[in-house]
């Protein structure tokens, strides 16, 4: 049975100023609509939930037991309208965003710092997964925007190009590669290659370049960790290429040295999506404000052109100052 929220409201003036004309001063209407009103609410219920004596009201059992529901509700009502003004004056709320491994682990980080300094009672939730699953959770709803290796056609979702990744080949620290005046790719893939699994974005990318140049590759090794195959690189098992974000640590401390391969330049787009029938509340507002006011993907620092130069920056041709990893901000 739905009840008049109307009807409720009058009740339970009436049931706290003890009579119907006290209830009427105070809502501001006449005692006959008060008393009519509250006699529709019982005969709705078929309960008596007002004794009416000389001298004001009294609760019956049902009265009293309605009563206390009408304050829970109002008291929810009250606690939700704060929180909405707490929300558009951003003193709360949550967003959740979705990434895929490498823009989980290696973009995103100083990202929602940023933001979480700015607004420090806002909650932000990562989750880190596929490009396949976090597109599905976005779509589910489970998620207020996500940022992706990959990006599969929806017409639900929008997807903008925030960064442009790029591409590196890696080797370790003395390498024999590392000697010749220039590279090819050819030459390069003589050497024991290490690869992410099948289905990574990152395989993916690499995979469709080499079909376009018609080369099949033969990985020694694959692997679900970007991490290990840094370590199994610096390790000298073999030579790898890997995503720039992923590999500037390593290169600036001298721990792996970017290979510069001629003629061959892979990158990739790393979208921005977000649900098409969603919208996007304060906080995730403030989130995109950001973004837009960070211009993100301009800002952040990536490797210099390690794949298309057609010279060793590391062979012993160039001076030994050159040899150190040099970084470059996109354009």
């Amino acid at each position: 049975m739905e009840m008049n929220r109307n009807h409720l409201a009058i009740f339970q003036a009436v049931a706290e100023k003890g009579s119907f004309s006290r209830a009427a001063e105070a809502l501001e209407i006449s005692q006959p609509a008060v008393s009519r009103q509250v006699a529709e609410l019982e005969s709705k219920l078929g309960l008596r939930l007002l004794d009416r004596l000389p001298r004001g009201t009294c609760l019956t059992q049902a009265g009293i037991l309605l009563s206390q529901y009408v304050a829970q509700i109002q008291a929810l009502e009250k606690n939700a309208a704060a929180a909405m003004a707490e929300m558009r004056g951003l003193s709360s709320g949550r967003i959740t965003i979705g990434a895929s491994t490498t823009i989980g682990a290696y973009l995103l980080p100083p990202l929602v710092a940023e933001f979480s300094r700015r607004n420090p009672r806002i909650e932000v939730e990562i989750r880190i997964d596929n490009t396949q699953v976090i597109q599905q959770a976005l779509l589910a709803g489970n998620l207020h925007i996500a940022f992706t290796e990959g990006f599969a056609e929806d017409p639900h979702l929008r997807a903008t190009v925030f960064y442009t990744d790029e591409l590196v080949a890696i080797v370790p620290p003395g390498h024999a590669l590392l000697k010749l005046p220039h590279v090819n790719l050819k030459q390069f893939l003589a050497e024991p290659l290490i690869l992410r699994e099948t289905g990574s974005g990152t395989r993916a990318v690499i995979e469709s370049y080499m079909a376009r140049a018609g080369v099949v590759l033969k990985p020694k090794l694959e692997l679900t960790s970007t991490e290990a195959i840094k370590h199994l690189v610096m390790a000298g098992v073999g030579v790898a290429i890997v995503s720039g974000l992923t590999v500037q640590l390593e290169i600036a401390s001298g721990q792996l040295k970017s290979l510069p391969i001629q003629d061959c330049r892979i990158q990739r787009p790393l979208h921005q999506l977000l649900a098409s029938n969603r919208w996007s509340g304060p906080a995730m507002q403030a989130f995109l404000k950001m973004l837009a006011q960070k211009r993100y993907a301009a800002e952040m620092a990536q490797p210099a052109n390690a794949l298309a130069s057609g010279r060793n920056e590391n062979s012993t041709a160039r001076p030994p100052a050159a040899a150190k990893a040099k970084f470059r901000k996109s354009s």
